[in-house]
């Protein structure tokens, strides 16, 4: 029986045995940094910010349970049922892989700090760091092109039976569980672990993307060839020219498409405006660029 998705040969590169031990890296440290981030922070001052590591912090604090036992006994069953019913919408072999050894590490990580003491007894630096942790070690772990299972493989099967997205059917059990966790724990904790929620997010991204954020900007003008050649001598970039078409005329309009840095955008906005104050300009993030002049990726 064939659980797992045929991988694309073409849809990475390939890196060879370095690579392989490099994600695998990358899981081990992610979920390492997840268990110190859960220990110190967030478990001492009852933050459960969603997750299966937020229910294995409310049974902590209400049934005296240990975090890491509950960790391996809900991830576990988590991922066989994962395989089981997502079956090759689960992912590849090699993400499965990765993902069960997230699995069973974070619990790990998870027991074998437990002994270490609370970083800060303040609830509101604990919801923070908490948060702040956590978000670094997952994005490291997605780095790693991994997972530590949980209520993401959870949203994956709600998705299945109901046809919700993935974003909706995760936010809503993470919901369920910070609601959990003000009946039984108090409101204020819950509201702490709505923050450590929202700075998880963005950790995540940056490790993801980095802070660097370069710019695309998107300029439709009746003096096509004076723009393109100013950015082209002035700012040194490369312009793409797209046809587009107007909308109410109907007529054809060249779109011309660049991408700057944050320090050449007020040269750029300077630009477009001499040479055409009519012109219509969009200006939006372009938060991976890969290519000559910018960023080239791992």
């Amino acid at each position: 029986m064939h659980f797992f998705a045929k991988k694309d040969k073409h849809a990475a590169p390939p890196g060879g045995w370095r690579a392989v031990v490099l994600d695998y890296f990358y899981v081990l440290v992610g979920s390492a940094v997840l268990g110190i981030s859960f220990n110190v922070f967030q478990l001492p001052n009852k933050i459960a910010a969603g997750g299966v590591s937020g229910i294995s912090i409310i049974l902590h604090w209400t049934l005296g349970w240990e975090p890491a036992y509950v960790l391996w006994g809900l991830n576990i069953p988590l991922f066989i049922g994962g395989v089981l019913i997502l079956g090759k919408s689960f992912g590849y072999f090699d993400y499965a892989l990765k993902t069960l050894t997230g699995t069973l590490f974070l619990p790990l990580s998870v027991y074998l700090t437990a002994s270490w003491p609370a970083a800060t007894n303040n609830p509101l630096l604990g919801s923070v760091f908490g948060g702040v942790g956590v978000g670094i070690g997952l994005g490291i772990v997605f780095r790693g092109r991994g997972s530590t299972g949980g209520t993401a493989l959870a949203g994956q099967v709600l998705k299945k039976f109901t046809g919700w997205s993935l974003g909706i059917s995760v936010s809503l059990i993470d919901g369920l569980i910070v609601f959990a966790s003000a009946l039984t724990l108090s409101l204020e904790s819950a509201l702490y672990a709505l923050i450590s929620i929202y700075l998880q997010a963005k950790l995540i991204d940056v490790v993801q993307i980095g802070f660097n954020t370069e710019k695309m900007a998107l300029i439709i003008s009746d003096k096509e060839d004076a723009m393109r050649q100013a950015i082209l001598a002035e700012i040194d970039r490369g312009v793409t020219r797209i046809t587009s078409q107007g909308g109410y005329t109907g007529d054809d309009r060249p779109l011309l498409m660049t991408v700057v840095s944050q320090g050449e955008l007020t040269h750029l906005k300077q630009l477009v405006r001499a040479i055409d104050p009519e012109s219509f300009f969009i200006i939006t993030n372009a938060t991976e660029v890969f290519g000559k002049g910018f960023y080239h990726g791992d």
